[in-house]
């Protein structure tokens, strides 16, 4: 679910560019209604390379990537990379007149510190966009950028007030597709979304720092997602998780909260040779254990999370509990530690704390 699907409408809504009558319905106005938007079908699959561009057809979308790093002294960080898409109408226009408006995230996390810079811009001027092929997605001079065919190898770099990196990555196993084949339910009335990943990332780059340049490796986890309705009148927040064991398996999950209706969960384990199997709402299983005051909220930063299908019993920590994205819409989002029947690394993004 990565992907702070408020980010880019709350983005689009301070721009005016919503068509009149767009009211705020579930999280961020993401359960009103969408006329004219293209809407997910399951009988329509993801094909490439034509869906690694953009949907200005579909209300939102997004390009996601978190990475966790290690220095050659052991010291562990994060990074994130991200480039949002909203639509005030679903249609693309020259210059000014396009509806389309684009944001950028970016982040680099360090055991007592955290960088965030944010970019916002207007579609139709060249400023931001993404291309299908040969793959490009830009804001400003924030990018990412194909190196080979495809995504499986990409160059990225980002720049903030008082960091910047530069990295290259290569795919070391499959794009996996999560829910059915790509089709990502997000509550029970059906809402969805186009959901898959790159989870196999190879990452190595350079660390800009106040302290000094820092060579970094580890492996990183692109999200692509697109929808134009995709969650409930009620839904009002979410916890995401990528979780990297040390084995080679991989497990994204995510709970999504309902002020009304409950709950919903979804998740997907991939094998490491990425073979995935879904698993549907109440499969996947989220439950804070420690909060602490982050930003003037109590933010949970310690989880245990169980698959029970897969004998997975963990407990998520949060590498850097201060890990809050101050932006247009702030959130938490940060690298953390997996202990317990599986040990390994990943993401947490959590949003309505």
């Amino acid at each position: 679910m990565n992907g702070d699907w408020i980010r880019a409408f709350v983005f689009s809504v301070i721009l005016s560019v919503l068509p009149a009558g767009a009211g705020a319905q579930g999280f961020a106005g993401l359960g009103a209604d969408a006329t004219g938007f293209a809407f997910p079908d399951r009988d329509v699959q993801i094909a490439f390379p034509r869906d690694h561009g953009a949907h200005p057809d579909f209300r939102i979308e997004w390009w996601y990537l978190t990475a966790n790093l290690q220095a050659a002294d052991g010291t562990e960080y994060g990074l994130q990379w991200t480039l949002f898409r909203s639509a005030g109408a679903p249609v693309e226009k020259e210059g000014w007149s396009s509806p389309q408006v684009w944001m950028g995230h970016a982040a680099v996390t360090t055991p007592d510190r955290h960088f965030v810079a944010e970019r916002l811009a207007r579609g139709g001027i060249g400023q931001a966009g993404a291309e299908a092929e040969p793959f490009q997605a830009w804001i400003d001079d924030w990018e990412m950028r194909a190196t080979g065919a495809g995504i499986e190898a990409l160059s990225m770099r980002a720049t903030g007030p008082d960091f910047a990196y530069d990295m290259t990555l290569t795919a070391q196993g499959p794009l996996v597709f999560h829910g059915d084949e790509g089709y990502s339910v997000k509550s029970a009335s059906g809402r969805a979304s186009y959901y898959y990943s790159q989870p196999f990332y190879e990452i190595a780059g350079t660390l800009k720092l106040p302290g000094g340049d820092v060579v970094v490796t580890g492996t990183a986890w692109l999200d692509r997602e697109w929808a134009s309705q995709p969650l409930g009148d009620t839904q009002i927040s979410w916890d995401w998780f990528s979780m990297a064991f040390d084995g080679g398996a991989r497990l994204m999950g995510f709970t999504l909260h309902d002020s009304a209706a409950g709950d919903y969960t979804a998740a997907t384990w991939i094998d490491p040779d990425g073979t995935t199997t879904a698993y549907p709402d109440g499969a996947f299983r989220a439950r804070p254990l420690e909060t602490e005051e982050v930003a003037g909220r109590e933010v949970p930063v310690v989880w245990q999370v169980s698959l029970p299908d897969r004998a997975v019993d963990v407990t998520v920590t949060a590498m850097n509990r201060q890990a809050w994205m101050d932006t247009l819409v702030s959130y938490w989002e940060g690298p953390v530690r997996i202990t317990g029947s599986h040990a390994g690394r990943g993401y947490l993004e959590m949003t309505g704390y």
